[in-house]
């Protein structure tokens, strides 16, 4: 995916613009300009002090010279457009982007030397800075620089900053082009194995918990027949009452629905920093989004606030209009973004969840006290099957060799959410999501083999 803007830099018009435009050119003169136009005048007056007509000659040369100089660079600027281009525009976090800069000479005449400046956020690294020389009439020029972040979010690349300068190096100007292209950090994506918890493991089939896929408003009662369409389908029932012809709807495939649901409440995590558990979870709820998407779910991320994405239909959930990437894109630009709330519950998702059948409930959740657990707990009444993955942040916060909570909270959520029906696995620092994505596996299959319950909700 690529991204880009061209433009060139603007100037006023009218008197008040020509008075403006000819300080900035003076301005623009380097000290070799500033000298010549110092010398000529000095030589100037010497010669009318003198009266000598030669060395007048000379000094009105030497001090048109510079001014020349900074006619044509000021209007030069005028001539030369620059674009930018991300690749790609939406890049993991740690992972490098690399940013293309045009230059193009539109003018009939060669350009001076030129130095290229692109503004960049310090996180992304140092400003880039280029010297390209003379640009032929017509020609261009292209330079690239990479750029990488630990930390997502959404980064301002430019504006563009360009510095022209004549033949002599008797003047030089900076100008900046009023466009600029943003570059997305998204969190990592980590890959999982197709696991089969229970049921059926594909997004698409037969299941308690799924959804019509594919299917338009038009599809769902019969509807006018169209051209092309097989006269086996005709209701001819429904073709009597209304005067036209009338077809069956073909039977549409159906889609499993999952929602990954992130606990975003500041007070929930401690610590910050891309090694943070926060910043585990949001990876976490990306890798299970990506993943979920590929195998055909109908996919929508929730959180603590009750805010959903991509939340297009009623339901909120990525529906069948939506192309899988489209919605991949959606939710990763959200979670590239996301912050802590400042809520102190999971009331608000719990109210959206209670709503009606949502399918596969995926969590990550953080610090949970008594009450907040008793919530979530009430969540797995309204899903098909329900994996949670909970973080101690106090691990977290803790050194590798710290001593641990001597109250044993953490066992304690974990038990009520398993009371519950939950799959509910304790995330320890550094955890690998793929390895504790297999432990859910394996600990479904035991609860399901122990139960002797074949039915639920799939998930692969």
């Amino acid at each position: 995916m690529a991204a880009g803007g061209t433009g060139q830099p603007s100037t006023g018009h009218g008197e008040k613009g020509e008075k403006g435009g000819a300080r900035t050119a003076l301005a623009g003169l380097t000290t070799r300009g500033r000298s010549f136009l110092a010398a000529g005048i000095a030589a100037a007056i010497c010669a009318y002090v003198l009266g000598q007509p030669d060395l007048l000659r000379v000094g009105l040369l030497l001090a048109a010279l510079p001014l020349i100089c900074a006619a044509v660079v000021y209007r030069t600027r005028y001539r030369v457009a620059g674009s930018r281009r991300l690749s790609p525009a939406r890049v993991p976090a740690g992972s490098e982007a690399r940013v293309h800069l045009r230059m193009d000479n539109v003018s009939r005449l060669p350009t001076g030397l030129l130095m290229l400046q692109d503004r960049v956020p310090y996180v992304l690294g140092p400003r880039p800075r280029f010297v390209l020389d003379r640009v032929e009439a017509g020609g261009r020029r292209e330079v690239s620089y990479r750029v990488r972040s630990d930390l997502r979010g959404r980064y301002p690349l430019g504006p563009l900053q360009l510095r022209l300068s004549d033949p002599f190096g008797m003047c030089e100007l900076t100008r900046a082009f009023s466009t600029y292209d943003t570059l997305t950090v998204i969190p990592r994506v980590e890959p999982l194995p197709p696991v089969r918890l229970s049921g059926e493991a594909k997004g698409y089939g037969d299941g308690r918990q799924r959804a019509l896929a594919l299917a338009g408003e038009d599809d769902v009662i019969p509807r006018g027949y169209r051209y092309g369409d097989d006269l086996r389908r005709v209701h001819w029932r429904l073709t009597a009452r209304y005067g036209e012809l009338m077809v069956r709807r073909e039977e549409q495939p159906q889609r499993s629905r999952c929602t990954v649901l992130l606990d975003t409440r500041g007070l929930a995590y401690q610590g910050a920093g891309p090694d943070s558990a926060f910043e585990w979870a949001v990876s976490g709820a990306a890798s299970v989004l990506v993943h979920m998407l590929e195998r055909g779910f109908s996919v929508r991320l929730l959180t603590d606030t009750g805010n959903s994405v991509p939340g297009e239909g009623s339901d909120g959930f990525a529906g069948a209009s939506q192309e899988s990437a489209d919605a991949a894109g959606l939710m990763m630009d959200t979670l590239a973004v996301v912050d802590h709330s400042d809520g102190t519950g999971l009331s608000r998702a719990y109210d959206v969840l209670r709503g009606g059948n949502e399918g596969l409930l995926v969590a990550f959740l953080g610090d949970l006290d008594e009450e907040q657990a008793a919530v979530a707990a009430k969540m797995r009444q309204r899903s098909g099957g329900a994996v949670a993955f909970l973080l101690d942040s106090d691990s977290w916060a803790r050194e590798p060799n710290g001593v641990p909570d001597p109250m044993n909270r953490q066992e304690e959520r974990l038990r009520m959410l398993r009371e519950a029906g939950w799959t509910a696995l304790s995330v320890p620092r550094g955890a690998s999501l793929n390895e504790l994505w297999r432990q859910a596996d394996r600990e479904r299959a035991g609860v399901m083999t122990t139960s002797g319950t074949s039915g639920g909700e799939g998930w692969s």
